[in-house]
């Protein structure tokens, strides 16, 4: 009888996790200069981010094409590259987003990789980790609480108008019932009455702004930038009106620090910031990526979702306010992804189908092209499942070949950096090639509708770019306010290049719709919501949280 493989716990759960004082001698941390959490995570203090190291270090962005429902490894992608990369005497750490508790207990899961190729340790990085999430709900928080405390003052009131207000409370947790709420009632001791709600915690612009600031004075400004809403005569209101910004600045005192940890194979991982990449940035903070750079000769790093989202923001608006520059992009794909994308349905995502495959195929040709367009010729990395066919996978190199792309088998679930040093050698021969000239998209100086249209038929394929009423009264007030010229953060579902999720594969012949705007003045950029974009998640029918458990003596099981 065969036996049944271990989970993802069960293997996290096995390994043999070193002491975090030896992961920091690897990259000649001094341990004194390491902020404890137990035995196995810290803090690292900004004073070890170096600029000059950060011009000689590489930068590697793993992406991926349009993906399942269950997502296409890119986690698991970039921890496997990191462990090979390391195997083959390349000095790499991985620099990575922490993992949000809505998705844990929904339906994706965490965000510590998977397989041979997590992060550990893996519950503590899934759950509470070091209390990043709970300071920015915190800090969001308290700016609710001080706008809402302001209306009702008699002594200091600002004149809010609170039907303007557009800053909402946040949690870190999947609640589709606290989507839209009125607050304030039970009468004049409770405040005013008014409407509100509650955005998912990575959603929130706080967290935005932790991961766009470049130190802690600068944390402070955006804090103090953040728009509230206008008052009954037209003027808008900031943070740094209600003198909200050195109180937020001070719940976040230790959460702009980045979290060491290590991988299975025990080299360092630096995980800070989550923000989502449909509704956000999707990249960890510019602070995490400098220190990666500043300890290392090469960082691994993820963007999350498509490269359409994650990776489309992490160069158009990261790399810029960062100064950053990927050397190489690794795009991930799925053979049970092109399968989806050639009209596989899900109960079939395992079952193998060349047709399929070939007929899907062209998204990953599309996320291809658009990689070019940054001036870097990506290397693909076929995620490896047991479900794959070798015609199937020979197919997608063979494809990948005929348009001068290096496409590599990676088998970083099953074996770690064994299952990777193929794909660190093609990586680190791109690398050394200096073909890859790296160049943004779009000039930050266009107009917000000619960057949404570069965005749009550049990446997407669109023919054209509608607007609704709402959304050019939205446009109107950007303008107004002078926040014309920061780069856009495209709010789009991440299961298709277009704003329509059914539409699979590579559309072609559409338009997309802006429906309304959104602005984070804080973080620096000008949000298009394409579609019906929520900023809070509901769970699915049957929650992930109904198969977890923990014991008398404390072991976890069910987590993912």
């Amino acid at each position: 009888m065969t036996a049944k493989p271990k989970s993802d716990l069960e293997i996290a759960q096995s390994a043999k996790i070193d002491h975090i004082n030896n992961i920091a001698k690897k990259i000649n941390i001094n341990v004194d200069d390491l902020e404890h959490y137990g035995k196995y995570k810290a803090k690292l203090p900004l004073s070890l981010i170096n600029e000059e190291k950060i011009k000689k270090a590489k930068l590697i962005l793993v992406t991926a094409i349009s993906p399942t429902p269950a997502g296409e490894g890119k986690t698991t992608t970039s921890i496997g590259l990191t462990e090979g990369m390391n195997k083959i005497g390349k000095k790499t750490i991985v620099v990575l987003r922490e993992p949000s508790l809505g998705p844990v207990f929904g339906i994706k899961g965490g965000a510590a990789g998977g397989g041979y190729s997590q992060v550990i340790p893996m519950e503590d990085i899934n759950l509470h980790f070091t209390g990043d999430f709970n300071a920015i709900e915190k800090a969001n928080n308290l700016l609710s609480a001080l706008i809402d405390n302001n209306i009702q003052s008699k002594t200091r009131n600002l004149n809010i108008d609170p039907r303007t207000i557009v800053w909402k409370r946040v949690m870190d947790m999947n609640d589709r019932s606290l989507r839209d709420i009125v607050i304030g009632l039970g009468g004049t001791a409770n405040g005013i009455p008014r409407q509100d709600g509650f955005n998912i915690t990575p959603a929130s612009e706080v967290m935005a702004i932790l991961c766009m600031s470049k130190n802690f004075e600068d944390l402070k400004t955006k804090l103090g930038n953040i728009f509230i809403g206008f008052t009954f005569d037209k003027k808008p209101i900031y943070a740094r009106d209600l003198n909200a910004q050195g109180a937020m600045a001070i719940l976040l005192k230790d959460a702009i620090k980045p979290n060491l940890v290590q991988t299975l194979e025990g080299n360092p991982a630096i995980l800070h910031g989550g923000p989502f990449a449909n509704i956000a940035q999707g990249t960890n903070t510019i602070i995490a990526t400098k220190m990666g750079l500043s300890l290392g000769d090469y960082v691994v790093t993820e963007a999350g979702f498509g490269a359409d989202l994650g990776a489309e923001k992490f160069m158009d608006i990261k790399c810029g306010y960062g100064n950053l520059a990927p050397d190489a992009i690794v795009l991930v794909a799925t053979v049970r992804a092109l399968r989806h994308h050639g009209g596989a349905k899900k109960e079939e995502y395992n079952t193998a189908s060349l047709d399929r495959v070939k007929k899907g195929f062209e998204n990953l040709e599309k996320h291809m092209e658009n990689c070019m367009k940054f001036g870097i010729t990506p290397v693909v990395a076929i995620n490896s499942f047991i479900s794959d066919s070798k015609e199937e996978t020979d197919y997608i190199i063979q494809q990948c070949a005929a348009k001068g792309v290096k496409c590599i088998l990676s088998e970083c679930w099953a074996k770690g950096g064994e299952g990777t040093t193929d794909l660190a050698k093609a990586v680190v021969e791109t690398i050394e090639s200096g073909k890859n000239k790296f160049k943004p998209l779009y000039d930050w100086n266009l107009s917000i509708e000619d960057k949404i249209k570069t965005i749009a038929t550049e990446i997407y394929g669109a023919d054209n770019v509608e607007y609704t009423a709402a959304a050019r009264a939205g446009l109107k007030n950007i303008k107004e306010l002078g926040y014309d010229k920061m780069p856009v953060c495209m709010a789009k579902t991440q299961k298709s290049f277009s704003d329509n999720e059914t539409k699979i594969g590579r559309p072609r012949n559409f338009n997309i719709t802006v429906r309304e705007f959104e602005f984070a003045a804080g973080a620096g950029f000008v949000i298009p919501i394409l579609g019906e974009m929520m900023r809070m998640p509901g769970l699915p029918a049957i929650p992930a949280s109904e198969g977890m458990d923990i014991d008398a003596n404390g072991k976890i099981t069910g987590l993912s």
